[in-house]
Parts: C-alpha cells; structure tokens; sequence
C-alpha cells in the first residue's frame, strides 16, 4: 500500500468509482489506527451516501471492519450455532423468547447484543430488569456456558469490530446513518465476527422500524444476505411488520414478563408467531429441521412441554438471576406510577404508530435519549388496544408505568398513535416477505 493516497480514494469513490480490497483495507486499518482523521472519514461515509457501494466494495468494506479487531471462535461447540439479528422495533423482545426456546430444541445459542439507544431499551436493559442477571461474561466463560447448557446471552464485547463502532458514531453526527451498504457492513461486520455459522436475520419495516419502505428493506435484506454468503456462511432473511409495537409491552421489565407469558404459551399471538417464524429459520439454518414445518412443530413442542421456559430459568441462573421471576413477576422493577391513558372517541383501531408508542416509553424513562443516560427498568407502556380491537369511548388505550408522575407529554403521545375509524380495516401479515441464499 506504499505510495496510496486516501484523497484519491475520497475523489475516486466521489466520482462515483469502484474501490478495490486492497484500498479498503486501507481505509479501514488508518481509519482504526487514527492516521485517517474523523474529518476525512466523514467525507468519504457521504460519498457512499450519494455515490453508493456495489455489492463486492460491500462485502469487503464488511470483511475489513470483521478483521479490524478480535473475531469469536465458537468451534469448541458441538453443533452448528446459529444467530438471530434483528434491525430494531418497539416492544421486540424475540431475543429474550427465541434463545431458550431454539436452545430447548437442541441448537445452541451464543448470542451477543446490546444495549438500546433511543425510545426503549435492548436485549441487555431488558435482562438487566431480573434481578442479579449479568450479561458481564469473559469470552471463555461464554463459551463454556453455551457447552454446559447451550445458551449465553451476554454483552458485545468491545474487541469485535472496532472499526463499526467508530464509522456507526461518526455517521451518527453526519447524516449518513440510512445509507444502505454502511447499513449491512456496519450489522453484518459484528455478526460475521461474532463467529456463528448461520444466521437469520429479522428485517424491521415500518413506522417504528429503521426502513419504513419495503423496497428498501428488500434491498437491504438481499444485500446482507450476500454478504453472509460471501463470507462463507449462511444466512436467511424475514422481512417483519413494524407499524404497531410487537406485543402489547413496551418497557424493560413489562417486556420480561410477556416473554415469560409467551414460552409459557400465553403469550400475545404476534410475539409467538414471529418467534415460531424465525426460530424455524434457525433450526433449519442448523439442520436439526429438513422443513420449515417440521422445525415449527418441534419449537411448539418445547413451549407445550416446558422445556423452552426451563432453558429460560438455566439462563437466568448460569447468569447469576433469580430464577423466581419466573413465577413471581413481582420480583420485577415496576414503577408505581399508573396512569390509564383513555380514548375520547370510539371506533376500530385502524392505525397505531408503533414509534410514537416507544417515544413515549422513553418519555416516561424507559429509553436513552444519550448513551450516558441512565434507564427506569420499571417504566414503560402497556398496550390495552392494537389494530382491528373494539373502543368506546373513556375505554383505555394504554397503561403508563413510572416512577415518577409521568409527564403530560407521555399520554397526548399515546393518544395520538391511535387512528381510529368506524370500520375495521383487514390485518396485514406479520411476515411480509423472505429472503435466502437462493434468491440472492
């Protein structure tokens, strides 16, 4: 790379030109080791923005940021691990469903995320709600935890693709976060080297999605999909509806319980059916399934037996949780602030907007507006009413839980994410569209 010039690169890729691996490398290694400064970096993150990426400058822009730091061998695991990632949504709390339920199946789950930022908590704010759960797990304890009861649900550790964490908070501050090839490098660099051999990924569209059209998340799920086959893995996609929250809580600990209610089978029917939708997907990726309908019913089987809510309780315990939550939700942070939020009119729900819904969970302190926020485990948003449901007027639409009086904000939010008509409009599939590598 003697004699290489990231201005050229910058002016290359400005004029709408195609960079090599070898230039990306470039790129990405300066950019870790600080010789490309922010200021450049930014420019070229634009760049893509306007001028955009093909799919091989996307792949190996994603095998850079894998290469930039530490990659996770999970080869110690008997059988093929398979990860589950999922673009974002309100009240999408599959994580904390679909591990024990796919574990309770067979296949092991070695599953890092993260916290949330913006209007609810992640996986790790909702795990944090049980009290004494840890998601602080050294590499080698993570490892031996998935072997021993073939689950671990633990923080990202901050070794796997550094390169993602710079770009992602420098495009966060250029208005280059929805360019759609730094968006599958940026999820696909942290998936590839978190090490699993397949992975199933949950496309959010919606309003209270990341991608609100459905063309662009075809684009991005196809792309994402290439790339892990490009690398050699494989990998499936489902895109998912997210114009109204998934289940009915939206707050850390609300969420805990409806998971529990779910793999204890009384879950909301949307919940179960994306759990029972992606979780196929996972088996079948891992070959413990030769049909997606075989794979369903061996997951239907591990809720109605109750094994997926005993792995649950596994995970709570290796992770140092009480167990208890499981049958005693008090044990649960719960603010003690209730406000009912009532409708003034009466008609069908025929619109219900799934981020206003999560903004006014952050509104009562259920999610980060800044990393350094602090999190109320216990507030949130508990949905009375959903698409297609009956209101009359003075009925409740919602349950504000704080702890502290909410403000006034929090209940003018719920009320207008409700649409509401005299007739009821026709429902719409959860699963509006699906992906695999041989449609790429």
């Amino acid at each position: 790379m003697i004699g290489m010039r990231f201005a050229d690169l910058l002016l290359k890729k400005r004029n709408g030109g195609t960079l090599s691996a070898e230039e990306i490398d470039f790129m990405i290694s300066g950019y870790v080791s600080g010789e490309i400064p922010d200021y450049q970096m930014s420019a070229f993150c634009m760049a893509v923005y306007y001028q955009g990426m093909n799919r091989e400058e996307t792949i190996d822009l994603t095998m850079s940021m894998v290469r930039s730091g530490e990659t996770l061998d999970l080869s110690q695991i008997a059988g093929s691990i398979v990860d589950k990632h999922s673009t974002g949504g309100v009240g999408d709390k599959t994580t904390l469903v679909l591990g024990p339920l796919v574990a309770a199946c067979g296949v092991p789950v070695a599953k890092m995320s993260g916290r949330g930022l913006g209007h609810t908590g992640g996986t790790l704010d909702k795990l944090a709600a049980i009290p004494g759960f840890s998601s602080e797990v050294a590499t080698d304890a993570f490892i031996q935890q998935v072997k021993d009861i073939g689950i671990c649900v633990a923080g990202q550790t901050k070794d796997l693709a550094p390169a993602d964490k710079l770009l992602y908070g420098l495009r966060d501050v250029t208005a280059t976060v929805d360019s759609i090839p730094l968006i599958a490098s940026s999820i696909m660099s942290k998936k590839l080297a978190a090490g699993a051999d397949g992975l199933v990924l949950d496309v959010k569209v919606g309003k209270g999605a990341f991608m609100k059209d459905l063309t662009q998340a075809k684009e991005l799920a196809e792309l994402m999909v290439q790339i892990g086959i490009g690398a050699g893995r494989r990998v499936t996609a489902c895109l998912t509806g997210m114009d109204q929250p998934l289940g009915y809580a939206v707050g850390n600990s609300l969420e805990v319980v409806e998971a529990i209610t779910t793999l204890k089978g009384d879950g909301p029917r949307d919940l179960l059916e994306l759990c029972l939708v992606l979780g196929s997907e996972m088996l079948v990726l891992a070959g413990k399934a030769n049909s997606l309908e075989r794979a369903m019913s061996l997951l239907q089987d591990a809720i109605a037996q109750g094994r997926a809510l005993k792995k649950l309780q596994e995970l709570i315990v290796a992770q140092g949780g009480n167990p208890k939550v499981i049958s005693d939700y008090s044990l649960l942070p719960l603010g003690q602030h209730v406000t009912e939020v009532t409708s003034q009119v009466a008609g069908y729900v025929t619109g219900l907007d799934a981020l206003a819904i999560g903004t006014a969970s952050m509104q009562v302190g259920a999610g980060r507006r800044h990393k350094e926020d602090s999190i109320d485990l216990g507030a949130g948003v508990l949905l009375r009413k959903k698409l297609g449901d009956p209101v009359v007027s003075g009925e409740a639409l919602a349950v504000l839980y704080s702890s502290a009086p909410p403000p006034a904000e929090a209940a003018d939010t719920v009320r207008a994410a409700y649409c509401m008509a005299e007739q009821p409009i026709p429902s719409t599939p959860l699963v509006m569209h699906r992906v695999d590598g041989s449609m790429s």
